[in-house]
């Protein structure tokens, strides 16, 4: 078994390129990367630009090519460390349909914890303290397949978070929702964070991408820009050159810019623009 190292507790991606088999074009190229507990860090780019294979690489779902990715200290490519990553680097997905087998929504909660041979007692109070903190304690006893889609979301959730991660890693996890669940999901993820869990949220919303504390933006499987969301996602030029659609709040922003009305710093929010139109 694999010496885990208790002080080291950051996600460091390091020269990580990665090509599917019988593929020649690589998917992910000298990727560099580290990555804090207590911190969101949203990763944008145009589909194809490499944002889910990066994300299956935090936690050894896929092995690096080339390069290293070490998860809380442990190397994703040491094959006894593969437990004590899941661990640390939880993963929920863009349809939860895909990874939930239990008959129950407390079942399907306990078998993360079941997996890691906890006691029973331990496994009943995560499951317990899982639920309370995603909202959903009164679906415990319903059958997963019969939820909304934002309720096995929740679900989905309240599985990883049950396993105590330092991170979770969100592929997309938004993506197929209504605006009123993907809200309720983004304020779960902020409560997460508080408590200091790193969150690493694959999403093309680039509103979504305004309330991580960093944005890292693929293009073509290489860093394309990194940075906070105002340096990143502030100049719709250098959004669109990156191939996404830039935020509609800047656009304006700009426009008025050119009209000769100095709009004081990047402005990403409506809130921000009214700010200045009113003062």
């Amino acid at each position: 078994m694999v010496t885990v190292d208790a002080s080291q507790v950051n996600i460091e991606v390091s020269g990580l390129s990665y090509t599917y088999p019988g593929s020649a074009v690589p998917a992910l190229r000298e990727v560099d990367l580290v990555l804090e507990p207590g911190r969101t860090c949203a990763l944008l780019g145009r589909n194809g630009s490499g944002k889910s294979t990066l994300a299956r690489c935090l936690n050894g779902l896929l092995l690096p090519g080339e390069g290293t990715v070490t998860a809380c200290g442990i190397d994703t490519a040491d094959p006894s460390g593969a437990i004590d990553i899941y661990k640390r680097v939880a993963m929920v997905f863009q349809n939860p349909d895909t990874q939930i087998v239990g008959s129950t929504v407390e079942e399907e909660v306990a078998f993360g914890p079941e997996n890691l041979g906890l006691a029973q007692p331990e496994i009943r109070s995560r499951v317990d303290e899982a639920l309370e903190m995603v909202g959903i304690t009164d679906l415990a006893k319903r059958q997963p397949l019969r939820l909304s889609q934002g309720q096995k979301q929740m679900v989905a959730i309240a599985g990883a978070i049950a396993m105590k991660p330092r991170f979770l890693v969100s592929d997309e996890s938004t993506s197929m929702l209504d605006h009123a669940a993907r809200l309720r999901i983004l304020e779960l993820f902020e409560k997460l964070r508080a408590g200091g869990m790193g969150i690493v949220h694959v999403t093309h919303f680039l509103e979504e991408a305004t309330l991580a504390d960093s944005v890292v933006v693929l293009e073509q499987g290489a860093v394309g820009a990194r940075g906070t969301p105002r340096e990143t996602l502030g100049d719709p030029e250098k959004v669109r050159s990156l191939g996404l659609d830039p935020l509609a709040v800047t656009v304006v922003a700009y426009e008025l810019e050119k009209l000769g009305h100095a709009v004081t710093g990047d402005v990403l929010t409506v809130k921000e623009l009214l700010s200045w139109l009113y003062a």
